[in-house]
C-alpha cells in the first residue's frame, strides 16, 4: 500500500528530535518527511525554522487512536520520545499492526527485551523492520563487529572494543538511566545474553562474556582500558545480532566473544571512571535516586552548539581469530557521539529503510532487529558517505588484553 511519507520524526521537539530535524532538513531535502509529537506549539515553531517546512502530526504516547494515524501514513518511524520504555512503547505496537518499520535511539535493553517477547514473531512474519539502538548506542559496536566478522569470516574468535570521544550530557539521558530501576519486567539488565533466546544461550560462553571492570593496559592501543558506562548495553546488542546472524547461516565464529571498555590515556584517568560509575550506580539504586536526580540536566536539555561540533568520537575493535591472528579496525567522526553524532547515525539509519534500493537483501527480513541485521552493509555505506571514517582491519602484532 502507498503511504503518504517516507520518514516521520516523532519526538521531534525534545533534544536530540531537534538535531535529527535541522540534520534532515540540511541534507535530504529529496525525501517527504514530517514530524510528531505531543506539544502543537512546539512542533510549529520546529517546522517554521527549517528551510523544508514539514507537516506535523500530534499525538501523545498514550494516545493509540493517534500513534495508528501517524504510523499508517509512513513507510518508517524515527523514535527520539525517550525514556523509551514511557514514550516509545506503545508506538512499537502502531508500527506492527500497520506495516510501518520502526528506529529509535534507546539504550534500554531491559525494555528491548520486552519488545522482542511482544513483537519479533508477528514482525518477523510481516517483514516489518523494528530496530533500536541505532544511535552511539549501539552502531558503533555492533557494526564494528559486523565489519571484522565481514572482513575475517566465520574465523573470528572474539572482539574486544575500546571507546572515547568528546561531548556533553542530555538530560533525556540521564533520565532514562534514573527511571529504568522502576520499569517493571521479569528480566535482569545485568544478564549478559539478555536479548538472547534461551538455545542460543545455552551454547555460549558464559564465563568469557561476564562484564569486566578490571583497569588494565592495552599494549595494541597503547591506552589503559575502564569500565564503559555503555557496554551494559552495547554488548547486549551485539550479541543478539551474533545469534540472528547465526539463525540467518552468515554467522561469526563459533563461541564467539564481545565485550567492551572505555579508552583512557592515564591509570589515574581509568581509576577515575570506575569511581564516577561507582558512585552513579549507588545513585541510581538508591532509595532517594530521585534527589540525586536533580543534581544533572534537565530533560529537553544538552550540550550547547559549540560543545556538539567541537565533540568527536573514535572506536578502536581489535579482533581475534581462530588461528590467534589479531586485526585492529578503528571506526571514528566529528560531532558529540551523544548527539550531532547520534542524530547523524538515526538518520542515516532510518534512511536505509527509505531507500533501500535492494540493499537490504541480505539482511534479516523482518522482526526486533539490531543495526547490522536488519541494515548490514547498506549502512556502512550511507555512513562512509556520511564522513563515519572506517580504518582498516589491519593485521597487527600479539597484543595483550
Amino acid at each position: 500500500m502507498q503511504k503518504d511519507y517516507d520518514l516521520i520524526i516523532y519526538g521531534a521537539t525534545g533534544f536530540t528530535g531537534r538535531l535529527v530535524v535541522e540534520y534532515l532538513d540540511k541534507n535530504y531535502s529529496e525525501i517527504n518527511w514530517a514530524i510528531a509529537g505531543r506539544n502543537e506549539e512546539k512542533l510549529d515553531k520546529i517546522s517554521s525554522n527549517t528551510a523544508y517546512k514539514p507537516k506535523y502530526f500530534i499525538a501523545d504516547s498514550e494516545d493509540i487512536a493517534g500513534l495508528n494515524k501517524i504510523a499508517a501514513q509512513t513507510n518508517v518511524i524515527a523514535s527520539l520520545a525517550g525514556p523509551f520504555n514511557r514514550y516509545s512503547d506503545k508506538l512499537v505496537g502502531c508500527c506492527v499492526k500497520n506495516n510501518t518499520h520502526y528506529v529509535d535511539i534507546t539504550g534500554e535493553n531491559i525494555w528491548v527485551r520486552d519488545l522482542i517477547d511482544k513483537h519479533h514473531e508477528e514482525a518477523e512474519k510481516k517483514g516489518i523492520k523494528i530496530i533500536p539502538s541505532c544511535g552511539y548506542d549501539s552502531i558503533p559496536s555492533d557494526m564494528g563487529c559486523f565489519y571484522l566478522q565481514r572482513s575475517l569470516g566465520e574465523n573470528l574468535l572474539s572482539v574486544d572494543g575500546y571507546h572515547r570521544g568528546g561531548g556533553g550530557v542530555s538530560g533525556g539521558t540521564i533520565e532514562s538511566a534514573f527511571t529504568m530501576k522502576n520499569y517493571k519486567t521479569n528480566y535482569s539488565i545485568g544478564h549478559p545474553f539478555l536479548l538472547n533466546s534461551k538455545d542460543f544461550i545455552e551454547k555460549q560462553n558464559k564465563e568469557a562474556s561476564k562484564d569486566t571492570f578490571k583497569i588494565k593496559y592495552i599494549d595494541s592501543i597503547k591506552s589503559w582500558s575502564a569500565p564503559f558506562v555503555m557496554s551494559i548495553a552495547n554488548t547486549r546488542v551485539v550479541r543478539r545480532s551474533v545469534e540472528l546472524h547465526e539463525l540467518n547461516q552468515s554467522g561469526y565464529g563459533s563461541d564467539f566473544t564481545y565485550k567492551e571498555f572505555m579508552n583512557v590515556k592515564k591509570y589515574s584517568s581509568a581509576l577515575m571512571v570506575s569511581i564516577g560509575l561507582a558512585i552513579l550506580g549507588l545513585m541510581i539504586v538508591s532509595p532517594i535516586s530521585s534527589l540525586f536526580r536533580k543534581l544533572f540536566t534537565k530533560p529537553g536539555n544538552g550540550p550547547d552548539k559549540k560543545t556538539r561540533d567541537n565533540g568527536w568520537f573514535e572506536s578502536i575493535f581489535i579482533g581475534k581469530n581462530t588461528n590467534n591472528e589479531f586485526y585492529k579496525l578503528r571506526i571514528y567522526g566529528d560531532g558529540d557521539p551523544g548527539y550531532k553524532t547520534t542524530a547523524k547515525f538515526i538518520c542515516e539509519s532510518a534512511l536505509c529503510l527509505v531507500k533501500s534500493d535492494g540493499y537490504l537483501e541480505n539482511t534479516n527480513k523482518g522482526g526486533v532487529l539490531t543495526t547490522a541485521t536488519g541494515l548490514g552493509d547498506h549502512l556502512i555505506k550511507r555512513l562512509k558517505n556520511a564522513d563515519i571514517l572506517f580504518e582498516g582491519p589491519e593485521k597487527i602484532a600479539k597484543t595483550i588484553t
